[in-house]
């Protein structure tokens, strides 16, 4: 970590800062996002703000951004102009065991890091999937939302990958597609681009969404749909199977679009709609 501002306040990384009943930390009751800073601008910076105070109302509080932590943010693109800037917000401390308080005293908390190197060799040369032994849950009230409790992905992440694996590929229960450890994914086939539904696991994240409006912009038709890894449920109209698609690729607001060249023992090839993507949105590495 570079920086932290708590609450719009420059904070010392190594000084404590936050209470020890805080609700954020306690329970995972809060949210967070994840922002580019490209040249000293936050990129899509009123996607993420709006996605946020959407997630807070799911959650059950109002939350608008303080001006103190919307100056320490500019502030923070300004110092570090080619950076990762993450926003956390904590109900804060509060209430009685897991029930909230009526009128929770939220915490803004800054924190700037660099992006990660490999990113760019990403979105040169594509990556590659294992598939997850962890399975996501399904919980519909929490779908979409990058919440602070990311317990699943701690998980995934501490299961060694296969030497020739860039990445996890995550299922639900049901054995369908949702999402990998950190992104998003997308299939291509012809002018269709599929992407699983996340209606009851997953993160809705900023850049899917950046990317299912530019892919309309560019004429291509978007499905949202439950995608089957095994491709063999004959009966089942409300999938699709993995098996189908030749080309892939994901994407998140740090690695922007990312082709994928291997899904365990399936291979898809590079489409060139991914660089056309990159430089329409300008999230080139």
């Amino acid at each position: 970590m570079d920086a932290l501002w708590i609450n719009g306040i420059a904070t010392d990384i190594g000084a404590p800062c936050i209470q020890a009943n805080d609700r954020g930390l306690s329970y995972g009751d809060g949210l967070f996002a994840t922002m580019r800073v490209s040249y000293g601008k936050i990129l899509f910076l009123g996607s993420h703000l709006s996605r946020l105070q959407q997630s807070a109302h799911r959650l059950g509080f109002g939350w608008q951004i303080s001006q103190q932590s919307q100056s320490a943010m500019l502030e923070a693109a300004q110092q570090y102009p080619n950076s990762c800037l993450k926003l956390m917000v904590s109900r804060g401390a509060g209430g009685r065991g897991y029930t909230p308080p009526e009128q929770p005293d939220l915490n803004e908390i800054i924190s700037v890091q660099s992006i990660p190197t490999h990113y760019r060799n990403w979105q040169r040369s594509g990556i590659a999937l294992a598939t997850s032994s962890i399975q996501l849950g399904q919980q519909p009230r929490l779908a979409g939302i990058k919440h602070l409790n990311r317990l699943e992905q701690v998980l995934i992440k501490r299961r060694p990958l296969p030497q020739w694996a860039d990445d996890s590929l995550a299922l639900d229960a049901k054995g369908d597609v949702i999402e990998t450890s950190m992104a998003n994914i997308f299939f291509i086939d012809g002018q269709s681009v599929i992407t699983p539904v996340l209606s009851h696991s997953g993160v809705s994240g900023v850049m899917r969404q950046q990317i299912i409006e530019a892919l309309i912009e560019l004429g291509f038709d978007i499905k949202m749909t439950r995608i089957d890894y095994l491709g063999d449920r004959e009966n089942d109209t409300e999938s699709v199977g993995l098996p189908q698609f030749q080309h892939a690729f994901i994407t998140n607001s740090l690695l922007g679009c990312v082709d994928v060249t291997r899904i365990d023992a399936q291979y898809f090839q590079a489409h060139p709609v991914t660089e056309i993507l990159r430089r329409k949105l300008n999230i080139q590495l």
